[in-house]
């Protein structure tokens, strides 16, 4: 995994220069510390920090073609390079490097802008044709690998991350305020946007071509519900199907030159994953797993089960409490946005360990419940509309107690409750963010503490119909379960999980994250299956269950499904003193001259989690987002610097 940056300067427009470009990518030394290489030439800047993993000797970019006309750098893995070199070997093409970086130019030479269709991968690439003086942006299928741009007196600066456009030095940061808004609805900005004004994100499974003074973003690759051609054969015919693919999906996944570890959650899909890898792979599986103090929260006893059933090597590594305060600062700098939850950041310590330990790969089982239906929100969503179509029914108590066993506070042990909070949006079932308005209305309590000239902005804004606007495919046509899936993946998944939460915690230690859940050809087996494969009455991943059973152990496939949460606000006091973060951030003289928040609200709040009142998703995830909004404040725009 490596960071790119670059310049594209229009005709007549100042060149890029090397310490621009310097500047820029040595910004990103944490995603690819191996080394640093450039390529500059009329119309264009291109920069590259590698994390050597394939081709250790001659795979440092930028690459180039046979004519040195068609240039490259990018960020990720290319999974099926060595059958594409085969097929481009075939038609005449000459390499000079192993690494799978090269097949990018030549397929290009080939297939033109429709080059990215014919890649297995997760990537981020730059790509330069001299002689059309065509600049391609390219992104992955799903989001892993981020891509940001924005254009700055005439030419356009791109990057990896944020902090590197802004180390080219033209542009004054300022946090945008419909992306906090937006935060503090789906816990990230919609597609497209980043934390800052002006700065965009490329959305996954797009391209954008660059030319003269013009740019276009087009869609090449979407998750499609619509289901023209159904998987063929009968239901165990499925499964074995499935079983395969997940097989194959890994042992590309495994191609590397450097070892390959394994996280281990104790659930059925890093489980599963890691059974895979050790079935396949000649060498010792390493794992890597996270546990908490706090019970709600641990899944170490599975962890431990799973890890003596495959007989592998495990590294456990325990976060408290104040592991978490301690290093929120420097995730925040590391995630380039305000984040509701502190979840991520014990995975970014998970990761240090991982690099201490000798690797800079781990296979990881993300994207199997967008995939394959696994979390709570689509089960709630069929209850929820079930109990829309039957509102009399006696049955509605008793379907809604079986959601969310795991909480300690649960908001279904309440029936008045429950019966209130998830009628949200009953008159209209069919509604694009139906199966969201619980986590919307939640998350949106965050919105009262904004100064009083957001929280008018923030009234203006309607969540819903703005989901609904972003996704105009989405159509009654598809199953409501496909309707969820497909926003959760361009929501949550995208812009937390894989971002927030996946690259930007992994590549804060150097460490690449690969997902064998989210190889396209599986999110499109997956998408064609009936609805009851994966969610059947309301067992959860239901075809995936049988797939993996015979590597997964009886205990971890019928065990309740637990997502990966840890402690918030509790992370930040102790004794019931706040944290130095705390002290600092949430100052009020800070606080109101930053103008994001009401300062008499905050210390309301602050006041709340210190003395343990705040128990409930919404105070958690308000404290959480007020902090982190006001140490991306501090390190970003208020220091001036990156």
């Amino acid at each position: 995994m490596c960071g790119i940056a670059g310049i594209f300067s229009p005709p007549g427009e100042r060149p890029s220069e090397r310490p621009d470009l310097e500047r820029m990518i040595h910004s990103l030394r944490h995603r690819g510390p191996d080394g640093f290489g450039y390529h500059m030439a009329p119309g264009i800047g291109l920069a590259h920090a590698r994390l050597s993993i394939i081709d250790l000797t001659t795979g440092d970019q930028p690459i180039h073609n046979e004519s040195g006309t068609v240039s490259v750098v990018f960020n990720g893995e290319i999974f099926n390079y060595l059958e594409l070199r085969a097929e481009l070997e075939a038609r005449g093409h000459r390499f000079y490097t192993t690494s799978d970086t090269e097949v990018l130019v030549h397929l290009y030479e080939d297939f033109g802008e429709r080059f990215v269709e014919h890649l297995n991968g997760q990537f981020a690439i730059a790509l330069w044709d001299a002689p059309a003086r065509r600049l391609i942006l390219a992104r992955d299928r799903v989001g892993i690998r981020p891509l940001f741009y924005t254009w700055s007196r005439q030419r356009l600066l791109f990057g990896s991350e944020v902090k590197a456009i802004l180390a080219e030095g033209s542009l004054t940061p300022r946090l945008d305020a419909q992306s906090l808004i937006e935060t503090f609805s789906y816990w990230c900005p919609l597609e497209g946007r980043s934390a800052f004004e002006g700065i965009h994100a490329l959305p996954p499974g797009h391209l954008m071509i660059v030319e003269g003074t013009q740019s276009k973003v087009t869609c090449y690759w979407d998750w499609d519900f619509s289901n023209p051609a159904p998987p063929r054969g009968n239901h165990q015919e499925r499964v074995e199907e499935l079983r395969a693919l997940l097989e194959d999906a890994v042992r590309l996944q495994l191609r590397s030159d450097v070892p390959v570890g394994a996280y281990l959650s104790g659930g059925l899909d890093s489980s599963a994953i890691t059974s895979i890898t050790q079935r396949i792979t000649r060498q010792p599986v390493r794992a890597f797993s996270l546990t908490f103090e706090d019970a709600e929260f641990d899944e170490g006893d599975f962890q431990r089960l799973m890890g003596k059933a495959l007989g592998v090597e495990r590294t456990e590594f325990c976060c408290k409490h104040g592991d978490i305060a301690a290093a929120f600062g420097q995730a925040i700098r590391h995630v380039e946005a305000p984040m509701v939850r502190t979840a991520p950041v014990p995975l970014m310590l998970l990761a240090q360990r991982v690099r201490e330990a000798g690797y800079k790969v781990v296979l990881t089982g993300e994207g199997a419940d967008e995939v394959f239906a696994g979390y709570d929100l689509f089960r709630e969503a069929k209850i929820r509309r079930w109990i829309a179509g039957n509102p009399d029914s006696a049955w509605r108590g008793r379907l809604l107690e079986r959601l969310y066993p795991y909480l300690a506070n649960s908001p279904t042990r309440s029936q008045a409750f429950a019966r209130q909070f998830f009628a949200a949006g009953k008159e209209d079932p069919q509604h694009t963010a139906f199966a969201h308005l619980p986590r919307i209305r939640t998350t949106q309590r965050s919105l009262q503490f904004l100064s009083a000239g957001l929280r008018e902005e923030s009234r203006k804004f309607d969540a819903a119909a703005a989901l609904a606007d972003a996704f105009p495919r989405v159509t009654p046509a598809w199953p409501p379960l496909g309707r969820d899936q497909y926003i959760e993946a361009h929501t949550l998944m995208s812009g937390y999980l894989l971002s927030t939460q996946g690259d930007r915690m992994a590549m804060a230690n150097s460490i690449e994250g690969r997902f064998p859940y989210l190889d396209h050809r599986v999110i499109e087996f997956a998408c064609r299956l009936p609805p009851s494969s994966k969610l059947s009455g309301m067992r959860e991943k239901h075809i995936l269950k049988q797939a993996v059973a015979p590597w997964v152990p009886d205990q971890i496939r019928a065990r309740v499904k637990q997502p990966y949460r840890s402690p918030d606000s509790q992370s930040f006091f102790a004794a019931g003193q706040p944290h130095p973060l705390v002290v600092e951030m949430l100052d009020a003289g800070r606080v109101r001259d930053a103008g994001y928040f009401d300062p008499l609200a905050v210390a309301r709040l602050t006041e709340k989690c210190r003395s343990g009142k705040a128990i409930g998703f919404g105070d958690n995830m308000a404290f959480i987002g007020i902090l982190s909004t006001m140490t991306l404040h501090a390190t970003f725009i208020a220091a001036g610097t990156t």
